[in-house]
């Protein structure tokens, strides 16, 4: 017999629906997400750590699970809220079913609610604070009690709760693409023309929650790539000589990361180029001394239109953020780049002066549209010629 789950908001309301996944108590932010495919990427995406995803498409699970769609090694997700959740998997690809997988990692859900009214809630009220139940260990008062007394994300540095412990390189489509390697054991820089002048150029990525498709990406363009924790500091990342660096996506509130906004202003100073995805992208507006607000209910899913004003056409984007870039505060040397079109926050930076520019959403998608891929072209192009003019 399947289990009453209860979802308690901090506001006094009360959801019951039946419980999937793993049976246990979870206390998190609730925030919808508006992708018609792509679950797995979304559980596993580390940006969205601590928080409670409602699904907004409303049957989840009959496509199971994989090992080749996973944005990180387990679900990142506190809590999964559904319409519908099958129990039945039919695809090829997949090895085991969605409240299966769930259940091994720990993760709590619950089904057979009306997401679309918790999804137009929140719209109307912002991101609210709950407390789900799976295994009818805890009333509802006391769910009440634990949404209503949690602190929430705002302030807390959750960059260290998913970033890596030790450098690493990737390397793609082998098994060993996230073992932390020592110095000695990193990938050879070889040319593909072998032209031993003209060496493979090297990006450093900062883990503040990387997904492995921003990491394929970088790679697709023919660049080494090799990933440092969070707290790297710059002087430590600059040793390493790398053509480019990359300021990766990740979970929670910037102004909670003092160290990655004093590294980010330092890098810009080096001249070496530098692209910021996410968090990234708001840690390099916080850094040029921007300041940073949070959202009502953020930005999640995959179907937002962003105006770029270098071309002059929109782009349909994948976005997972609550927090954004607030124009006024930024110094002259400083031009937007890309605009929201739902709500006219900023979406895209660049230097003047330097070659740093930076996106909120999400150009690798996964899931999503692949309308803003070309960013990755643009940021190899701009390390190769840095590593050429290096090398002249």
């Amino acid at each position: 017999m399947t289990q009453t789950a209860i979802l308690a908001l901090h506001d006094g309301t009360l959801l019951t629906g039946l419980a999937f996944g793993a049976q246990t108590t979870a206390v998190g932010e609730v925030v919808f997400n508006t992708c018609l495919t792509g679950y797995q990427e979304v559980i596993t995406d580390p940006s969205y750590h601590g928080q409670m995803v409602c699904m907004t498409t409303p049957h989840v699970g009959n496509t199971g699970i994989n090992t080749e769609d996973l944005e990180s090694h387990y679900p990142r997700i506190t809590a999964f809220i559904v319409r519908e959740v099958s129990r039945v998997v039919s695809n090829w690809r997949a090895y085991t079913s969605l409240p299966a997988w769930l259940e091994e990692h720990g993760v709590p859900g619950i089904s057979d609610v009306d997401t679309r009214w918790l999804t137009r809630k929140i719209r109307e009220q912002g991101v609210m604070h709950a407390a789900l139940c799976t295994d009818g260990s805890h009333t509802s008062d006391e769910l009440l009690q634990m949404a209503q007394t949690w602190p929430g994300l705002d302030g807390q540095d959750l960059v260290k709760e998913v970033t890596c412990t030790e450098t690493f390189p990737w390397l793609e489509d082998t098994d060993e693409a996230w073992i932390p390697v020592t110095p000695g054991d990193w990938p050879a820089a070889s040319s593909s023309s072998g032209n031993d002048s003209a060496p493979t150029p090297l990006v450093v990525a900062y883990d503040f929650g990387i997904k492995h498709n921003i990491l394929r990406r970088l790679a697709s363009h023919g660049l080494r790539v090799l990933v440092v924790p969070a707290q790297t500091p710059a002087a430590e990342l600059l040793a390493l000589d790398p053509d480019g660096i990359f300021l990766s996506n990740g979970p929670g509130d910037p102004r909670a990361l003092p160290y990655a906004t004093d590294a980010a202003r330092e890098l810009m100073e080096s001249h070496i180029p530098l692209f910021g995805i996410c968090l990234g992208h708001q840690i390099i507006a916080q850094a040029l001394g921007a300041e940073i607000i949070k959202l009502k209910f953020g930005h999640h899913g995959g179907n937002q239109p962003v105006s770029n004003l270098d071309v002059g056409n929109v782009q349909i984007t994948s976005q997972n953020h609550n927090y954004s870039v607030q124009q006024g505060n930024l110094p002259d040397n400083v031009e937007v780049t890309h605009w929201n079109l739902n709500d006219q926050t900023v979406e895209g930076l660049r230097l003047k002066d330097r070659p740093v520019f930076c996106v909120q959403y999400h150009p690798e998608a996964s899931p999503g549209p692949h309308d803003a891929d070309l960013l990755f072209a643009q940021f190899a192009d701009k390390v190769k010629a840095y590593a050429a003019h290096r090398a002249s």
